[in-house]
């Protein structure tokens, strides 16, 4: 990462699936690795599937990530979280992967990632979506159809 990018300063939550298609997860590493060229943080629950996915793709960029654990542990974070934040809180942490952050990008996911899209909106923060659930006309989700624009419309 560049001295300029690591002072940027900018958040984004990166959130999905632990179990996902081969497609979704090189999805999900492309926007890590395009967030970190541009100097974002990346946040992530911080464990398998999306998050393993954007994590890795972001340290090969060279980026930051954050994972936010359900657990005690650090030992539970994927090998690409740089920051391992264990709390103890099981799915009750969906809300602080994304509390903080500038902007969230929704992967396909369960249960989990949709209260992680709830909270987004709760909190006014932007979410833009590639493939994620679907919430009806009157949901502020954005939608894009690929990884450069999911991370181009998170940045704007």
């Amino acid at each position: 990462m560049t001295e300029s990018a690591a002072v940027d300063g900018r958040y984004v939550a990166v959130i999905g699936g632990t179990d996902v298609s081969p497609a979704v997860e090189a999805d999900a590493e492309a926007v890590g690795r395009l967030l970190a060229e541009a100097g974002v943080i990346v946040v992530t629950g911080g464990r398998e599937g999306v998050a393993a996915a954007a994590c890795r793709g972001a340290m090969q960029a060279g980026g930051v990530t954050v994972g936010i654990l359900p657990g005690r542990s650090r030992d539970e974070a994927n090998p690409w979280v740089t920051v391992a934040v264990p709390t103890g809180l099981g799915e009750m942490r969906n809300a602080l992967v994304v509390m903080d952050a500038d902007a969230v990008i929704a992967f396909p996911g369960a249960y989990g990632t949709l209260t992680e899209i709830a909270f987004s909106l709760l909190a006014g923060t932007k979410v833009v979506g590639l493939g994620t659930w679907a919430l009806g006309d009157d949901v502020s989700i954005l939608s894009a159809q690929t990884p450069a624009e999911v991370v181009r419309l998170a940045l704007d």
